[in-house]
């Protein structure tokens, strides 16, 4: 018996803003050095292990996407090195099992400001045009290991998704 063809789905990315991404996550914009810590700073959440920030290279993402993935505990902070815009499609935590794609968004971030996602905030990304692009990641020394929640939308849902 063949496999169901796989449909591809077009989500097209909105332009990131606190208000719009406050479902997911928050956007981490410039501060004033020497602002207290208040609301527009990141609200971390990494007590279930040892914090890990790092330099994470990517190659060749794209814009297309059929994996989706969460951290159930733990929030991560991402943002583009070099000032480039990037991409994310995001569906909002909850406690099913997999993620509810009638609330998939997909986002375009600029590259001067950061993203920290909600603990167990569904997202696929980070995601670029060029050849290869370097990230700042703040998550758990094992998040990839033991928090690492990942949901094939081609085996599940026969989807694929591409933002425009």
């Amino acid at each position: 018996m063949a496999a169901a063809p796989v449909a591809l789905h077009y989500v097209a990315a909105t332009h990131i803003t606190p208000d719009n991404f406050a479902p997911y996550g928050q956007v981490i914009l410039p501060l004033v050095d020497g602002t207290p810590y208040g609301p527009n700073a990141a609200q971390l959440q990494l007590d279930q292990g040892t914090p890990r920030f790092y330099i994470m290279q990517l190659v060749g993402k794209g814009r297309r996407f059929h994996h989706i993935t969460r951290h159930r505990q733990c929030t991560q902070c991402l943002g583009a090195i070099g000032g480039r815009d990037w991409f994310i499609a995001v569906a909002p935590p909850s406690r099913a099992a997999e993620p509810d794609l009638a609330y998939l968004h997909a986002f375009r971030i600029r590259g001067d400001c950061f993203i920290k996602l909600h603990v167990g905030t569904w997202h696929a990304g980070p995601l670029f045009d060029k050849r290869m692009m370097n990230f700042y990641n703040l998550e758990l020394s094992d998040t990839n290991i033991a928090d690492h929640q990942t949901c094939d939308l081609h085996s599940r849902y026969h989807l694929e998704f591409e933002i425009v």
